[in-house]
């Protein structure tokens, strides 16, 4: 391999491995020039990797999305944790998602030193999945990364639901955290219209769509990983629960937080 050729993956893996990157600090982390640095950022984008570039305070150069999805470089942790995850997959309760997990596994089989094909192996061997005798319908992935993105963005977002009487309704929600726990996933989120939190069967929702305006005023945020059922946005006296203790509830409970 090529000075030149190593130099623009070790670029690909900085650029990959934070959001914004300085040219400065590019320059400094691979010992050359910020020219160098810019023509090693030209010959990404000739291999079709959506480099973007801003100036001024807090610029630099990032990865953007592109219009197809460019090789992902990554180091053995990675690689290790990526084959375990879709093993999993393969099994798991997001419709549609088994097929497509054992295909890209496949692909990352084929290429993973043996040393790392090992590892996951032992992981793998090592691992007993509980599943639940109950025949839960699978959540549609548009749902699950309509959700997940609505997690991370902090934005509401309006479904249709069917609650355990079976009667449908619309929700107006303001996600905070989603829940597995193997073969059900659970949207921790803060129901609008009745004023309260909630925890809802993701199984249960159709349709999903973002809404326009941002959520989590000051009012009724909650605590990072924590949340307090009716108090959380009453800021109330009441004792938060942990994440975990509700996850524990979820899994261990067959009477769920009301819907």
């Amino acid at each position: 391999m090529s000075e030149t050729t190593s130099r623009v993956l070790q670029l690909l893996g900085l650029l990959q491995s934070r959001r914004v990157w300085s040219g400065e600090e590019l320059a400094d982390r691979l010992n050359v020039t910020t020219r160098s640095v810019r023509r090693d950022v030209e010959r990404l984008r000739d291999l079709g990797y959506p480099v973007l570039a801003s100036k001024g305070h807090g610029g630099g150069y990032q990865l953007g999305a592109g219009a197809a999805l460019p090789p992902l470089l990554l180091d053995p942790d990675e690689a290790v944790a990526m084959a375990v995850c879709l093993r999993l997959a393969a099994g798991g309760s997001v419709a549609g998602v088994g097929e497509s997990a054992l295909r890209a596994l496949s692909k990352l089989d084929q290429v993973m030193p043996s040393r790392l094909r090992s590892q996951v192996s032992a992981v793998h061997d090592a691992t007993v999945t509980l599943t639940s005798n109950t025949s839960d319908s699978p959540v549609e992935p548009d749902v699950l990364m309509t959700l997940a993105r609505a997690c991370r963005d902090r934005e509401h977002v309006a479904v249709s639901y069917v609650d355990r009487a079976g009667n449908a309704t619309q929700r107006r929600l303001e996600p905070y955290q989603l829940v597995t726990t193997g073969k059900r996933w659970y949207l921790l989120a803060f129901d609008r219209d009745r004023d309260d939190w909630r925890s809802l069967r993701l199984d249960r929702m159709g349709e999903s769509a973002h809404a326009a305006a941002r959520s989590w005023p000051e009012t009724h945020q909650m605590p990072r990983r924590t949340y307090s059922g009716r108090s959380a946005r009453r800021r109330t006296n009441t004792s938060p629960a942990s994440a975990t203790s509700l996850l524990n509830r979820l899994s261990h409970s067959t009477s769920h937080p009301r819907r």
